[in-house]
Order: structure tokens, then C-alpha cells, then sequence
């Protein structure tokens, strides 16, 4: 329960954050444009708050945190008192329309840039992309990668970590192949072909590295134990912090990841334990009990493994100064924006299934998960987050910023605007799209849950 609120809570602070910054981009540029904004509403329903300034604007927050608007002064909406045609958005030219409503979602862009910069300035704890491992029979050994290899770039594009190649991979998503370069333990430099027509890799249970068979170097799970959870079956076993397990009904207990299997295929089953402590093998029954997370059920123990952190000369810092995190920044931005393109359009042309599209529940999982790591990694979502609402708003549909953008740029050519009747037509029809994907992300969420 403490989870579901936390993620919960820290969806709606990113939430409201974004919508902020998109309306703010409306909001700004309708008051250059001179057009007299009436509303400018956080969230939906019932009003808790609102405050009105000199110009006769209304700030105010709403019961319903999922959304926001700037309402302004619109001929087409209510009759216009005599004189306030210069005010009035309807009366503005195409041009300043235009620009009113790009503002919202290159506000969005705008600030994931500033979320980066934000993130280069304090520093981003990274480690260099070395592999530890590679799986036998899979894509990467097949190819010939060899542990402590370096990826030094994914076709072509620089990777400094981890998260860099991770991207670049998914990039190639639906695609035949990608070109890793890599530097040999020996400093030698070359390039290593990966084949991806049978490239199964699933974003909900793994990551695109280990789905190709490669274990990037990072923190190890050693088989000693940092944390016995209080009441749980390993305290009844007699189990405690710095005991280090052995075997499980006489099978040697080869890594962290045996354990917790066998553990959870293994609800309310006795088993026959050996561990170490100080420098003594003993011996105990551990009977897992039934624990359920949404549709899952499986053996739970309560034993925490302690962490061997990755050696210190693979480790560093993206960390810069002002100017050059800003040049970082703009790299990061237009390499996001470009890889979520990328991405919508395999959706569109059915390369991606839509199975891939998460809702809201999935969002909120991710601001949970990303405010807990901490401030960095809450803004690094936060931008990512940013980038995508930016992208999707700018989709040509008539309910969102891309479809009025559309209807000024076929007004723009013809010298007329489009007539309102088509508009309300293509607005309900946008609505219907809209409210079918958002079930289908909806559905996705709840069938990951």
C-alpha cells in the first residue's frame, strides 16, 4: 500500500509539473501575441484554489490532477463585448495562432532540456558499458562479443554507459542488424555485427542488453546476507545479517538468482539450508511463504543479499560545467526526441504492436521508481516523460495542439480557414482515437500489473 501511494504521489508531482510547463508555453505566448487570457487551470472539476491578477487572468488548481487548460478569449466560444476584437485569439492572425498553440509542446521539449542540463550540472553516477558475460548461444556470443569488451558507440552514436547503449538498441528495434564498435581488453578497436531478425526482447520483463545475451559489468549480489527481514521465514529459520548461504537441499547455492528462484517455486515448502557463520557451517529449515502482488503468487523468504559495488576504475561521473552541460543537454534532448519518433512511427507501421503503448499506471510506476532512486534520476524521467508528451501533442490530430496546427497551416495555404463544421467532425473523430489508445495503454497496464 505504501508503494501504490508513493508511486501515486509522485505521479501527480510529475503530473502537475508538466502540465504547468505545457500550458505555460500557451499561456506566455498568447499574452505576447496579445490575446487576453481568461483561465489558466491546473487539473479539471471542482475548483480548490484560484487567484486572479492585475490583467484579470484567473490562476487557479482543480480536484482532478489529470490535465489542465488555458482558456482565452475566443469569439467562437462566447459573443465578444464591443472593442475586445484586438484581444480576442480568433482575431489574430494565422501566423500568431500558430505560435500560441507550437508553444505548448516546445515548452515541453524546453524543459526537458533544461531537466538534462539540470541533471549534467549536480552529476549522473555511470559506469562504462564493459561486459561482464556473454550468455553461450545467444545474439551477442554469436557475434563474437567477448566479455571485457568496451562498447564504445551502437551504429555509429557514442555510448559513455550503460544507458546510452540501452538506447541505442532499442532504436534498432524491428530492424535486421546493429553495428556495435567495441575496444579488446588488448585497446584494439573493432567492429562486431549483431543479426536481429530473431531478436526476441520484451520492454516490460527485460532489458534490450541482456535480451541479446549480454551482461553489462555492475554492482554483484554476493551470497552473504545484508538484511533478514523481521518476522519473516528466514528470522524463523534462525538466519542473520552476514551469514553466507551455501546450499539448498544439498545443491550448491551458485549465485543470488538460484536462490530466489527456487525460493519462489517454492511456497510453504520445507527447505534444508546450510550457511556459514563466523567461520562455522550450520544448517536450517527454510520454509518460504505464499505472498501475492497483483496476479502474481510466489515463495517469499525475507533474506536481502549484500552488494559488491562495481570496481572503482569502471566507475565515474557525467558531470559538467554550465556551458558544456547545456551542449549535453542538447544532444541528450534531440537524441530522445528522435529515438521516440523512431519509435512511434514502428508503432504506426506495425514494426512495434501496440502492445508495447503503457497508460497511466505504468507512468505512475515510473515516477515512483525514479523519485526513490533520487533527484537525477527523477528529473532524467521527467524529461523523458516531457519529450513524449511534447511528441505526441504535435500528432495531427485534431484534439491535440498538431491538429489546429494543421487546420492554420491548410488555412495558411488557402487564404480561408477550414470550416467549422469539418473541425467539430475531426475533432470527434480524433477524440474516438485518442480514447481508444488510451484503452489499449490501459489495458496493456492493468495485463503487466
Amino acid at each position: 500500500m505504501t508503494a501504490v501511494l508513493w508511486n501515486l504521489a509522485s505521479f501527480v508531482v510529475a503530473l502537475a509539473i508538466l502540465i504547468a510547463v505545457h500550458e505555460w508555453g500557451h499561456f506566455y505566448v498568447a499574452r505576447l501575441c496579445g490575446v487576453r487570457v481568461l483561465r489558466f487551470s491546473l487539473g479539471f472539476g471542482r475548483v480548490l484554489w484560484s487567484r486572479t491578477d492585475k490583467y484579470g487572468t484567473e490562476f487557479s488548481l482543480s480536484l482532478i490532477p489529470l490535465g489542465g487548460y488555458v482558456k482565452m478569449l475566443d469569439g467562437r466560444v462566447a459573443p465578444l463585448a464591443p472593442g475586445d476584437e484586438a484581444a480576442a485569439f480568433d482575431h489574430k492572425s494565422v501566423a500568431k495562432r500558430f505560435a500560441i498553440v507550437a508553444a505548448g509542446p516546445l515548452a515541453n521539449f524546453g524543459f526537458a532540456l533544461f531537466a538534462f542540463w539540470l541533471m549534467f550540472l549536480i552529476g549522473v553516477p555511470a559506469v562504462h558499458p564493459v561486459v561482464e558475460a556473454v550468455a553461450p548461444q545467444s545474439i551477442a556470443a554469436q557475434a563474437g562479443l567477448q566479455p571485457q569488451m568496451e562498447i564504445l558507440q551502437v551504429d555509429g552514436r557514442p555510448t559513455a554507459d550503460w544507458e546510452s547503449v540501452a538506447y541505442g538498441l532499442v532504436r534498432r528495434i524491428g530492424d535486421h542488424e546493429t553495428v556495435l564498435t567495441v575496444r579488446t581488453p588488448q585497446g584494439d578497436e573493432q567492429t562486431v555485427t549483431l543479426p536481429l531478425d530473431n531478436w526476441q526482447f520484451d520492454p516490460e520483463k527485460e532489458s534490450p542488453i541482456l535480451s541479446l545475451g549480454i551482461a553489462p559489468l555492475g554492482p554483484k549480489l554476493t551470497l552473504t546476507l545484508a538484511q533478514v527481514v523481521p518476522g519473516s521465514p528466514g528470522e524463523q529459520a534462525g538466519l542473520q545479517a552476514g551469514d553466507t548461504l551455501l546450499t539448498l537441499d544439498g545443491q550448491p547455492i551458485t549465485d543470488w538468482v538460484f536462490l530466489v528462484n527456487r525460493v519462489q517455486d517454492s511456497p510453504d515448502t520445507p527447505l534444508t539450508l546450510t550457511f556459514r557463520r563466523d567461520g562455522q557451517e550450520q544448517q536450517t529449515v527454510l520454509t518460504p511463504v505464499l505472498k501475492e502482488e497483483g496476479k502474481r503468487m510466489f515463495g517469499f523468504a525475507g533474506l536481502a543479499p549484500s552488494v559488491e559495488p562495481v570496481p572503482e576504475q569502471y566507475r565515474f561521473e557525467l558531470r559538467y560545467g554550465p556551458f558544456k552541460a547545456v551542449a549535453e543537454a542538447l544532444d541528450k534532448t534531440g537524441n530522445m526526441i528522435s529515438l521516440t519518433v523512431a519509435m512511434l512511427g514502428k508503432l504506426l507501421t506495425g514494426i512495434l504492436s501496440l502492445d508495447n503503448l503503457s497508460g497511466p499506471i505504468s507512468i505512475a510506476k515510473g515516477a515512483g521508481s525514479s523519485a526513490e532512486f533520487g533527484l537525477v534520476y527523477f528529473l532524467g524521467f521527467l524529461a523523458l516523460v516531457s519529450v513524449n508528451l511534447g511528441i505526441i501533442n504535435l500528432f495531427p490530430l485534431p484534439i491535440l495542439d498538431g491538429g489546429h496546427l494543421l487546420f492554420y497551416l491548410v488555412e495558411a495555404v488557402t487564404g480561408r480557414p477550414v470550416p467549422e463544421k469539418f473541425q467539430e467532425y475531426a475533432f470527434k473523430f480524433g477524440a474516438a482515437i485518442l480514447v481508444c489508445l488510451m484503452a489499449i495503454a490501459l489495458f496493456n497496464d492493468f495485463a503487466r500489473l
